[in-house]
């Protein structure tokens, strides 16, 4: 019946006033790094609409993926207080996040890839590809890449014009959310500025606690034409999030964890467009701040990271039917950390792929030589391939991905004076290594999209924290012997396979009455040689079925988001969490327009039913907002 139920409808957004028609095939840049329709790439791909943020119930970029297809977001708190990406199944370590093409992964830990610093009204669309990408992008792109692409820089619009909207909206648990932003576009210059806030006092914890969070961000954009040729595009931005963590990272009792991370991301972009040709020079510059506090009487984790990254692109278009790239990058990590000690990375590649089109056939291979201070140097392969039957897509494709541990996995508690408990990093883990194979065929007709797809991973050393008895920890320098520890370990084998059905509908039925809509099916499986399951790996989803309804008419429009997530059971009395077996979570938002006015009311968890996607990590029960905007 849930299949059922999904496969019929998830994924309904509405149109706008005017007869908008959705693109069922629209072009993509992200599977090889130069423009293609997606029926082209041989790769399962999913374009989201950056207005599809203020016409579904929710409030933030991870809140907004947690409904896309064959993406589970494991979140710890509402409204981008903190989540974990994972896609096709094993660790939120291994799904590489873009900004504009640039990488945004957080040397610090995969926790914070969520942590997207753009105002949520800037987003022009988000790109995520199922599967390895790591011989366009490198490492962490093992199950997946999912691309911001900010307004300014999807393209330049030399149209005159200047638009603006401002929003407000207050609700159940203190909350109070507010954002503004204005683009104006001339023949030289496009720019754009953008602030946002959102603010709860929270959901009572465990004990006397509350889950509240203040997270705010302001972001501006500019694009310059340089000349006839050359263009320059500049984001920068700032990210604060303030809020509640306990038992994000624990399970135990004396967990009352809050925490505070800043980001300041500043991208420059100088592209060159020539007749059958572009060259584009990316150099884009990360700092995140982390101060972590366990409980009053502990020490403050105190954590500083920079990414460093100098990207170069050539694309050459040299028909209709060969299209190909190549490119060098250059990125460095580095970490401060009272906890996890003072260090630095440094990764070199280079890299390249060609699009080739005969007749009913596209073929699409890439490949890239990398060097990693931690792992020497390695050569990533990926091939993708397509085949046209009508209005039938067939493809396939299969890559292969590696991935290094972040400073955290290595160094996590290893410069404290003594640890009781916790998780121990080691630096002595070897890189992740992984081949994936894919095939899947996708059916377009007038209205309706179909796809399915089959994939396969084959992981060696995976790295995942795992149980350890103190007298089986390889360093005891600063651990109590009575302690208990979790260890980071690289797990010999893991394989992971499943089975995606994605149906997506669109359709105005006049200038007043339009519908459009997507269901997804996930289900997957993954297995370890450990005799001792490891953490991450075995809190993904089983299965998962998400739904997302948006309908119009007349100046009312109706938004469901719902997802259905089946999981292995936990529980943990001491701290009173529990992981059911499955969850159905609904949310609704109902809104009316006038001119350039909309009022709006949203519920979230419609049903009040009571989970959570990691154990100990609550989330809020039913939530009442309403709130309203105005756009110019």
């Amino acid at each position: 019946m849930k299949i059922i139920i999904t496969a019929a409808l998830v994924y309904v957004t509405l149109i706008a006033k005017s007869q908008e028609v959705v693109n069922l095939d629209p072009v993509s840049i992200t599977p090889s790094r130069f423009a293609q329709k997606i029926s082209e790439t041989g790769r399962s791909v999913t374009v989201i609409d950056g207005k599809m943020i203020s016409r579904l119930p929710v409030n933030s970029l991870d809140e907004l993926l947690k409904y896309a297809a064959s993406v589970e977001i494991q979140q710890r708190g509402p409204a981008g207080a903190q989540a974990d990406i994972v896609i096709r199944g094993g660790t939120f370590q291994q799904v590489l996040v873009l900004m504009d093409g640039v990488k945004l992964n957080d040397p610090i830990t995969g926790h914070f890839s969520a942590y997207m610093p753009i105002v949520t009204s800037q987003v022009e669309r988000i790109e995520i590809l199922r599967g390895p990408a790591a011989a366009a992008y490198g490492s962490e792109a093992v199950g997946g890449v999912i691309n911001i692409i900010s307004k300014t820089f999807a393209a330049f619009k030399k149209e005159k014009s200047f638009t603006g909207n401002a929003s407000v909206a207050a609700g159940e648990y203190g909350y109070l959310s507010a954002d503004a932003g204005f683009q104006r576009n001339t023949e030289k210059i496009n720019y754009s500025l953008a602030a946002q806030t959102n603010n709860a006092s929270g959901q009572l914890l465990r004990g006397t606690n509350r889950g509240y969070f203040h997270n705010n961000s302001i972001s501006a954009n500019a694009g310059f034409v340089l000349n006839n040729n050359w263009n320059l595009f500049l984001h920068s931005s700032y990210d604060s999030r303030d809020f509640a963590a306990q038992n994000f990272y624990t399970t135990f009792v004396s967990d009352t964890a809050v925490e505070i991370v800043n980001t300041w991301w500043n991208h420059a972009k100088l592209k060159h467009q020539g007749k059958n040709s572009t060259d584009e020079i990316d150099l884009a510059y990360k700092n995140t701040s982390d101060h972590y506090v366990f409980n009053p009487v502990a020490i403050a984790n105190d954590n500083k990271s920079g990414l460093i990254t100098l990207q170069y692109l050539h694309t050459e278009n040299v028909s209709g039917r060969l299209v190909y790239n190549y490119g060098l990058l250059a990125e460095q990590k580095k970490i401060r950390s009272n906890d996890r000690g003072d260090h630095e990375n440094i990764n070199g590649a280079a890299f390249g792929s060609v699009f080739f089109k005969w007749n009913n056939f596209s073929v699409n291979p890439g490949l890239r030589l990398v060097h990693d201070k931690n792992y020497g140097t390695e050569l990533l392969p990926q091939a993708n391939l397509s085949y046209r039957l009508h209005k039938l897509v067939l493809r396939a494709s299969a890559g292969r991905a590696i991935r290094s541990a972040d400073f955290t996995e290595r160094y996590n508690n290893y410069n404290k004076t003594i640890v009781n408990s916790g998780n121990i990093g080691n630096p002595d883990l070897q890189a992740e290594n992984s081949w994936s194979y894919e095939a899947g065929a996708d059916l377009f007709l007038e209205r309706f999209k179909f796809s399915v797809s089959g994939f396969y991973r084959d992981q060696d050393n995976v790295i995942d924290w795992v149980p350890t008895a103190y007298a089986d920890m390889p360093r005891k320098t600063n651990l109590n012997p009575a302690g208990s520890y979790a260890l980071a370990k690289n797990i010999k084998e893991v394989n992971t396979s499943g089975v995606e059905l994605e149906i997506n509908y669109s359709h105005s039925f006049s200038s007043e009455h339009q519908l459009s809509a997507n269901a997804s099916a996930t289900v997957l499986n993954s297995s370890g040689t450990d005799s001792v399951p490891s953490f991450y790996i075995i809190s993904h989803a089983k299965a998962l079925y998400q739904q997302n309804l948006v309908y119009r008419y007349k100046n009312f429009q109706l938004g469901i988001t719902s997802i259905i997530k089946e999981r292995k059971p936990q529980q943990l009395a001491g701290i009173k969490a529990e992981i059911t077996p499955n969850y159905w979570l609904v949310n609704a938002k109902l809104s009316y327009n006038y001119n350039k006015m909309t009022a709006f009311v949203a519920v979230n968890n419609v049903g009040n039913i009571k989970y959570s996607d990691l154990l100990g990590s609550s989330m809020p029960g039913s939530w009442s907002t309403a709130g309203l905007s105005y756009s110019f």
